[in-house]
């Protein structure tokens, strides 16, 4: 099989100073894409800020021969975000992949989890996903061709002690990915999602430190290289993906019940078993399909 090359695409990676976002855009780079390496040089609670973490790693590219340059304007911004897509216009004239990475930690149970810890958490992973995606829809749509790769996580599809924020964030951002799929789908703009399990400083306290060497970066990142790829025809999609395994998450619904008559209480307790049932699954593609079942009621 050939070997998949980005030549004569433009990607922009956000969070790309460290840990996940360095490798992908290490990846995209090696291949030939030219690469946007944006970073804020904050910690990993979202304090502080430094240009150095992105250049650095352009000039790892630059040394390895790949074509990059640094943006260390805020996600969280729609000043920030527009200037990240337009870095990529200024330098390279254009921009092909979007692959939103940039995220911040600020973990705390419920009951001592601050409205501006909640806030800040979604501005930067969802409201920053959203931001960029804007900055750069038009130019998507324009040209007829997109990708666009963003950063769910287990946390959001299952839910997570101390993360509420976190979890809230990254659950959106797989309704988010689907939208985009729909309305991208005319303009060969394909959107999906991964939920990666990696050894980075995001998830160093959370992880068992003895798999800190197979849950490597480099483990997610073939995932998210051909997601980005104009031969992945796939969109709307969300993967698993961590430690050389990779797996499709669904949103699936169970057969249900119904009746004709107005529900009550005591018909929801009595058919409780019945509502519960998981098999067999349906997987919908669109609220049109999911309807179905409602509709086929309603009419016979």
């Amino acid at each position: 099989m050939s070997e998949l090359r980005y030549d004569g695409r433009v990607a922009v990676v956000t969070g790309a100073g460290h840990g996940l976002g360095r490798q992908h855009a290490l990846e995209l780079a090696a291949r030939g894409a030219k690469v946007v390496v944006n970073d804020l040089g904050g910690d990993r609670t979202g304090a502080g800020a430094s240009a150095g973490p992105a250049q650095q790693v352009v000039e790892e590219i630059k040394k390895n021969g790949g074509e990059a340059v640094a943006n260390p304007d805020n996600v969280a911004t729609p000043e920030g975000a527009q200037a990240i897509i337009q870095t990529a216009l200024d330098t390279f004239g254009k921009v092909d992949i979007v692959v939103n990475n940039a995220g911040i930690l600020r973990d705390k149970s419920f009951k001592n989890m601050s409205v501006e810890e909640f806030d800040s958490v979604i501005a930067v992973h969802l409201r920053g996903s959203f931001l960029v995606s804007s900055a750069a829809w038009a130019t998507l749509r324009e040209q007829g061709y997109g990708r666009i790769v963003n950063t769910s996580s287990p946390a959001g599809l299952f839910g997570n002690f101390g993360q509420a924020n976190y979890a809230t964030a990254k659950m959106g951002l797989v309704g988010f990915t689907k939208t985009l799929a729909h309305e991208g789908a005319k303009y060969n703009i394909k959107a999906n999602a991964i939920a990666p399990v990696a050894w980075t400083r995001m998830t160093e306290d959370l992880l068992p430190a003895d798999f800190a060497d197979k849950l490597g970066v480099d483990q997610v990142t073939p995932l998210v290289a051909f997601l980005a790829h104009e031969s992945n025809a796939d969109s709307g999609e969300v993967y698993t993906v961590g430690g050389g395994r990779i797996a499709k998450i669904f949103v699936a619904e169970g057969p249900g019940y119904g009746q004709k008559e107005t529900l009550t209480v005591e018909a929801v307790r009595d058919n409780w078993a019945a509502i519960n049932a998981d098999s067999p699954l349906t997987v919908f593609k669109n609220v049109g399909e999911q309807m179905g079942p409602l509709i086929q009621q309603l009419t016979s």
